[in-house]
């Protein structure tokens, strides 16, 4: 009977608890507006398969062995993927559970000035990947090619309709590498309105970036707001340990330089065309 009274005062005091806790009737509430909405519907573009279902991330995960960090914040809210370092200074990537090979990237996004991101792809589980840069920052780029954790690739500056030579190769930077001021002590600068990214791109407002790999040696093509931006065609296969498909990823980039506190990136669309 002791036993009995202890387990039926315990539920007299959870119910006491969450009455206390229960949310006041909302139609109580004089001039109330706060009642939920529906986030807006999301645009897939015919042909497209969104790999973000809007609600949750189901079908991605967070890398546990990316050099950038191992716990960014990535969650959804309002239908969209919102995404920042996790403590400040610390990335990662999230990574799609399926690989791909041949495939077509459709995205929608709005970052914030400062921020520092990348579409990877035929990525391994580290994050070593063919990257079409999204480099929202002084110095950045758009759509550039660069190859995360990979070597023998480097055509950052690559533009529609040309292909480095090996000296262009060789005398382009390593992306990422520090100029005197770092960007986020830049954020007053603008990049050039000359760039092609530049061009195509639309500031404070949502912009849309398809991206495309296919074939063994990779040939990459990448466009904003259906301006091409990107013409890439690597001299072998580069890709970590040979591979010719892999994950789909997006980052967050760590390091206190390429981020500014409170920055964001947003994606309300993510979705692939698998090519043959």
């Amino acid at each position: 009977m002791k036993t009995t009274a202890c387990v039926l005062a315990a539920f007299a005091s959870i119910a006491t608890v969450q009455r206390a806790t229960a949310p006041a009737a909302t139609a109580q509430i004089p001039g109330f507006i706060g009642k939920p909405v529906d986030p807006p519907p999301m645009h897939v573009p015919d042909g497209f398969t969104p790999i973000f279902n809007g609600k949750d991330l189901t079908g991605w995960h967070v890398s546990k062995t990316n050099h950038h960090g191992i716990t960014p914040d990535y969650h959804v809210t309002h239908g969209l993927v919102l995404a920042t370092q996790r403590p400040l200074g610390s990335g990662g990537i999230l990574l799609t559970d399926k690989k791909y090979r041949n495939v077509e990237v459709y995205m929608e996004v709005k970052p914030d000035w400062g921020c520092d991101s990348g579409l990877f792809l035929r990525s391994d589980e580290a994050g070593d990947a063919y990257q079409v840069t999204m480099d929202y920052l002084p110095g950045g780029t758009i759509g550039g090619m660069y190859g995360e954790g990979l070597n023998g690739v480097n055509g950052q500056n690559n533009r529609p309709g040309s292909q480095p030579t090996a000296a262009q190769r060789a005398s382009q930077g390593q992306r990422g590498s520090q100029p005197q001021v770092p960007p986020s002590q830049r954020l007053d600068e603008r990049p050039d309105p000359n760039l092609p990214w530049v061009k195509a791109w639309k500031r404070e407002t949502w912009n849309q970036v398809r991206a495309r790999i296919e074939g063994d040696v990779p040939h990459i093509q990448a466009w904003i707001n259906d301006q091409q931006v990107l013409d890439f065609t690597d001299t072998a296969n580069h890709a970590a340990g040979g591979i010719t498909e892999g994950p789909i990823a997006i980052q967050i980039h760590g390091g206190p330089d390429r981020w500014v506190p409170g920055g964001f990136w947003r994606w309300r669309v993510i979705a692939v065309k698998e090519l043959r």
